[in-house]
């Protein structure tokens, strides 16, 4: 099988607990995983033989969290390449903002831009909606299982 990584940004701690807990879940299918901590992805090129999972909550208008600021815009600036990086997304957000789960949507608009592919549609998870964002994120696992094992990159 693959190996996951998986990556976070967060602000008061909700998406990397969401993070942890979707790595657990992963790690529990047989995947190998890595969490990094956000002051790790410096440097870090996510390989293109391995699967990517961002898991990031919104701050501000539509921000991205600090902690993780600095290796977007590292990707943004040195744009590698990622033609065949396959990354799945999981957004924290409240949608009572205008820029309800900016944060994810422009990981996604970046990972596009560097020519890798998504495996499903990102996941947003509401704020006014739920109090516990990794049990509805630890459901969405299945879905994102499938996705690995239909596309054949398991």
């Amino acid at each position: 099988m693959k190996k996951v990584n998986v990556v976070f940004g967060t602000v008061y701690g909700s998406a990397q607990y969401t993070a942890e807990t979707v790595n657990g879940a992963i790690a529990k299918l047989g995947f190998t995983t890595t969490l990094w901590q956000p002051t790790e992805l410096l440097g870090f090129v996510p390989p293109q033989d391995e699967l990517l999972l961002v898991v990031c909550s919104t701050t501000g208008q539509g921000d991205i969290p600090e902690d993780i600021a600095p290796w977007f815009n590292e990707l943004k600036n040195n744009a590698p390449y990622l033609p065949s990086l396959k990354y799945s997304l999981i957004g924290l957000g409240d949608s009572s903002y205008e820029t309800f789960c900016g944060a994810i949507k422009q990981f996604d608009e970046l990972f596009i831009e560097l020519g890798a592919k998504p495996l499903l549609d990102k996941l947003e998870i509401d704020a006014c909606e739920t109090m516990e964002p990794e049990i509805e994120a630890k459901t969405w696992i299945a879905s994102w299982h499938n996705a690995v094992t239909s596309a054949n990159v398991a």
